[in-house]
């Protein structure tokens, strides 16, 4: 994965690609990711489509093709964006790691 192991992704965008694992619309991310933050992150229409553009640029998501008659996007992440994720939840990990073994002398 190149030059993408050295990334920082924002709280939204690791939200985003982790409620992404099922398909979902525009709304349904954002009432997930609500849901999963225990309702502390709150994306306005904004901030998810700025970062949902940006995440199908990278391709670490698809657009899933439209149902007929459907106006609503349904959006999923790819096997990059998966590593990607990986990458991140691993850097986390690491933060915690450290910063227990700071605070917990």
């Amino acid at each position: 994965m190149n030059n993408e192991t050295n990334i920082v992704l924002t709280e939204a965008v690791f939200y985003i690609l982790l409620v992404l694992h099922k398909p979902l619309h525009g709304y349904g991310i954002m009432q997930e990711t609500e849901i999963m933050s225990g309702g502390r992150l709150k994306l306005s229409a904004g901030t998810l489509y700025g970062a949902l553009s940006s995440l199908l640029e990278k391709k670490w998501i698809i657009e899933l093709p439209m149902e007929e008659g459907s106006r609503r996007k349904e959006y999923e992440i790819t096997s990059l964006g998966k590593e990607v994720a990986k990458i991140e939840l691993s850097r986390l990990e690491e933060l915690v790691r450290n910063g227990n073994s700071i605070i917990e002398r």
